[in-house]
């Protein structure tokens, strides 16, 4: 019996929602249809507005927004509709303004990007959103991507690696940067047996990577907008779930697993 052929894209596709752990939409083809006679044409600038996809940008850093400002003027088919800094003023922002596509920084300020994220996916059920990381660790991209992300790229991903990312995801297909999925897929091939900054949950994942990164308890307090008693709280927890002896061997472990 012939295999039934599966293009690269379609396996790709598979595996990036075979990580969030959801089921993609099925994406349905426009049915072709052809203008009555006499119908009036629709003016050049109402037809730019149809094939232009609208994006909201949301990262705390202003040469960060500047710079995805930038890229995404050189495309066409490409508009940023909502430039913000906060998590607050992005879901402000897409209550008042329609947008195809939000490109969210997973570390945004005082508000954690995965609970903002889990907020979107609630409000805005249809809305994709691609997350735009510092962290080139997989386990951020599955966590985003369980949290209801529809792509995940790092930072320092080439323009148009960001734009053809940016088109995917508003065309309802999941998106992941190839060496992040070749890195989904050894952990795949691994099997069950967690490393130990995987039994962390996601808040003190963050706490975690900051910690990594060397900011004080008082620093990390600030950041995320919690108090230093619950952060203090939060690092004994990682202490005791990872095995680590301090913040000098998170800070180690951290550097060697691409964690901060």
């Amino acid at each position: 019996m012939a295999m039934a052929y599966r293009s690269a894209d379609t396996v790709f596709d598979e595996m990036a929602w075979r990580a969030s752990g959801r089921t993609p939409a099925t994406l349905v083809a426009p049915h072709p249809r052809s203008a009555p006679t006499g119908a009036i044409m629709r003016t050049i600038s109402e037809r730019e507005a149809l094939k232009t996809i609208r994006i909201a940008i949301a990262d705390d850093h202003a040469v960060v927004r500047e710079g995805l400002q930038r890229i995404i003027a050189r495309a066409d088919d490409l508009a940023v509709a909502v430039d913000v800094a906060s998590g607050d003023e992005l879901l402000t922002a897409l209550r008042s303004t329609p947008v195809d596509v939000v490109v969210l920084d997973l570390a945004l300020g005082a508000r954690s990007g995965l609970d903002l994220l889990k907020h979107i996916g609630s409000e805005f059920p249809r809305l994709p959103v691609l997350i735009l990381s510092m962290h080139p660790s997989e386990d951020f991209a599955l966590r985003s991507l369980r949290a209801g992300a529809a792509g995940y790229v790092q930072k320092e991903t080439a323009s148009e690696e960001l734009l053809a990312a940016i088109r995917r995801v508003a065309g309802g297909r999941a998106y992941v940067s190839p060496d992040i999925a070749g890195r989904l897929a050894v952990d795949a091939a691994r099997g069950g047996e967690k490393r130990p900054h995987e039994r962390l949950s996601d808040r003190e994942l963050e706490v975690f990577q900051l910690i990594g990164a060397g900011k004080s308890v008082s620093e990390i307090a600030g950041v995320l907008n919690l108090s230093v008693k619950t952060v203090s709280t939060h690092r004994a927890r990682i202490l005791r779930k990872t095995g680590l002896s301090g913040n000098a061997a998170i800070i180690r472990y951290a550097l060697a697993n691409h964690l901060a």
